[in-house]
């Protein structure tokens, strides 16, 4: 048996998994709710001397970290040997060098397939995204998808997990908007900020994943993971600014305006805005009506979502003008 925190026991397990990319912000949340579930785990990733922060998030000799690049086949078939289960994390938001659509979604994803496959693991669960989609005018969405159908063409019983914008402390999201919004004098509001979100906890990924392990469910079916509330782009950059007690003006800006900026910012090491994210802003990045008639959602896994007020605002204090100490203004 293995205490966590005071009084909980769980049972040990004997089940190793291997978890392909699981040193960054989603991999770190999953990897401490399996390591709190008692599984063996084994994260691959590309720099293992970087990883030590896995470490204390489970018991002595519980997390290992080996090197695994999705680009190099045999890296990944040697990080899943033994493994019961392999979950991939690998993904990147924007192309960088070497770093690639093509290659990390579509052959890395094919290529972590083939050796779970090969590795004799019973299952593979794949991280993919929601509004992945063949005919999507965004070369993200597009790699995404097909990256689904390598996965499901090498291992037809794979789980894919289509989660919505994640959120959560070390998130790219509300920190990057109260980021700006702590030196900018108003905000652009894409496209009018119409655009629709289901924001999702990355806590809440990491109990579907968990549940998931535990009851060996969900083989070749896709789950679009949401949070429980609807947002547009207006009223999340409404609710960062309400949150660090600032007052910015909401600039809306059509996309076809947008189109120019964002070129030129992609040119950035870490771009704010590329013309592909551009193009998904076009369209409502929300759980379909068929994944919640089919409880192919949170739901569906026996998870309840944690809403955005409930968790934001933890994370997003130290961008108020006096940090934790700054009182909300008055009305």
């Amino acid at each position: 048996m293995l205490q966590q925190g005071l009084g909980t026991v769980i049972s040990t397990s004997n089940t190793l998994i291997t978890i392909v990319g699981g040193s960054g912000f989603l991999g770190r949340h999953i990897v401490q709710v399996l390591a709190r579930r008692g599984y063996r785990i084994r994260a691959a990733v590309r720099r293992p001397d970087l990883a030590g922060h896995l470490q204390p998030l489970g018991m002595v000799g519980q997390i290992k970290t080996v090197q695994g690049n999705v680009r190099y086949p045999a890296s990944i078939a040697a990080a899943c040997q033994g493994a019961q289960t392999v979950i991939n994390l690998a993904g990147i938001l924007y192309e960088t060098g070497r770093q690639t659509f093509e290659g990390v979604h579509v052959f890395g994803a094919e290529a972590v397939a083939n050796a779970a496959r090969e590795a004799g693991a019973t299952q593979l669960i794949h991280v993919s995204a929601l509004g992945a989609d063949p005919n999507s005018d965004s070369a993200y969405a597009r790699s995404k998808a097909e990256g689904e159908q390598r996965v499901l063409a090498a291992f037809p019983g794979a789980t894919i997990l289509r989660p919505a914008v994640v959120f959560g402390p070390e998130d790219d999201f509300f920190n990057r908007f109260a980021s700006m919004a702590r030196i900018m004098p108003a905000l652009p509001l894409i496209g009018g900020g119409h655009t629709r979100m289901q924001p999702i906890y990355v806590g809440d990924i990491g109990q579907a994943v968990g549940e998931l392990a535990d009851r060996k469910i969900g083989a070749g079916t896709t789950y679009e993971l949401g949070g429980p509330e609807i947002l547009t782009l207006r009223e999340i950059f409404e609710l960062v600014l309400k949150t660090i007690h600032r007052r910015r003006l909401l600039v809306p800006v059509p996309f076809s305006a947008a189109r120019l900026p964002a070129s030129l910012l992609q040119l950035l090491p870490k771009p704010l805005l590329t013309t592909d994210q551009l193009t998904l802003l076009q369209r409502d990045n929300v759980v379909s009506p068929e994944a919640e008639a089919e409880r192919r959602t949170l739901a569906g896994l026996g998870v309840a979502p944690q809403g955005v007020e409930a968790i934001v605002p933890q994370y997003l204090e130290r961008f108020r003008p006096t940090g934790s100490y700054d009182r909300a203004p008055k009305a």
